[in-house]
């Protein structure tokens, strides 16, 4: 009785290929979570109703900083209004308090409900935060760096430079 018997290696394409393709995979859904995680929000003013005072705020400017703050901070307010940028600030308050603007800082306020879809949009977590956004048509802005959290505002007057 002679049998040949195939001996298999170790090595077989089958197992290489299997082992790249399986890496690749593995690599491939790490950047796809690592960008879904790090891409840029968009915010449509025509479907996130923010008022100035009594109006629906209608942006003007091509771009803005925007800075998510309580008003229940103490000094929040005042180094807010303090504030002297090149760009329009758009301050928007958790508590959604009406204030008078400033010749920089026009405040915001909402509904509960787009204030939630707001926290939610950008994944805010804590307050104060800051982060551009910039034009992209008509109503549309896109958020034009990462959201930055400060634990004072007289730090984001620090760093505002670098953004």
């Amino acid at each position: 009785m002679s049998q040949k018997k195939r001996g298999k290696s170790l090595f077989s394409l089958t197992t290489v290929l299997a082992s790249f393709f399986g890496a690749a995979m593995i690599a491939g859904a790490f950047a796809y979570f690592n960008y879904k995680f790090s891409e840029y929000k968009f915010i449509d003013f025509k479907n996130f109703t923010f008022y100035e005072k009594r109006e629906i705020f209608t942006p003007k400017a091509d771009r803005y900083v925007v800075i998510f703050f309580s008003s229940k901070d103490v000094t929040a307010l005042e180094d807010i209004k303090k504030l002297h940028l090149q760009q329009p600030i758009l301050a928007i308050d958790y508590y959604n308090n009406s204030f008078l603007n400033t010749q920089n800082v026009t405040f915001l306020r909402s509904g509960t409900s787009t204030s939630l879809k707001f926290i939610q949009r950008f994944n805010i977590y804590h307050s104060p935060t800051i982060f551009f956004i910039k034009k992209i048509k008509d109503t549309l802005y896109k958020q034009d760096s990462m959201i930055r959290q400060f634990d004072t505002l007289k730090n984001i007057s620090k760093h505002i430079k670098q953004l």
